[in-house]
């Protein structure tokens, strides 16, 4: 996993409260056993139309935000379904950060376990960034996981709570694997004491 201690990008402004994730990656394009590829279907049914055209009116179709990697959203980000799916999508897409007021819980634990960062900041504070956004010019942020802040150029700056086992987690690029084989040598020494039971069920 990629490691994750600051990151500076184009916000890309998603107005929408409840985002559930049938709609951040819809059930058809499920079927893929990798977990690479699904940024193409990313929001797909906003994205694109009945004929498969992109909708010139949908944020992520504006030339203004592309390369984005900071996703703006509303309240409850990621309801829905437990799909991981989701966060493969918008990771696959370019995005390592997302701010929301609020996030699903599972949908929130699997950014983390995907070494995407979901930051929950106030809905004035949101408000505020959404305004910045809109503007004509692309709105650049910058997260800093080291001291726990998002600021901008213009002086704008605000820090966030995150969990520190999570937060020493992505600063290290560290997955659940990768975890698991920090005790390797431990976990080494324990199968050693362990009955050999190949032998025991051959007698």
């Amino acid at each position: 996993m990629q490691p994750l201690r600051q990151e500076t990008g184009i916000v890309t402004p998603l107005d929408r409260a409840n985002v559930d994730t049938d709609a951040i990656i819809p059930k058809q394009f499920l079927k893929r056993i990798e977990r690479s590829g699904f940024g193409q279907f990313l929001f797909y049914d906003w994205r694109f139309d009945s004929k498969g055209n992109p909708d010139p009116s949908f944020v992520l179709n504006q030339k203004k935000y592309e390369g984005s990697s900071i996703l703006l959203a509303r309240e409850n980000f990621g309801c829905g379904s437990s799909r991981e799916h989701a966060p493969w999508s918008l990771l696959d897409y370019g995005f390592r950060v997302i701010i929301a007021p609020s996030f699903a819980d599972i949908f929130y634990n699997n950014c983390f376990k995907n070494g995407m960062l979901p930051i929950r900041l106030t809905s004035e504070q949101v408000d505020q960034l959404f305004q910045k956004a809109y503007r004509d010019q692309p709105y650049q942020l910058t997260v800093d996981l080291v001291e726990k802040s998002v600021y901008d150029q213009e002086g704008l700056k605000f820090f966030f709570e995150i969990d520190e086992y999570r937060r020493t987690c992505l600063l290290e690029g560290l997955d659940d694997i990768a975890i698991t084989l920090q005790s390797e040598e431990k976990i080494a020494k324990y199968e050693e004491k362990l009955p050999d039971y190949y032998a025991i069920a051959a007698k």
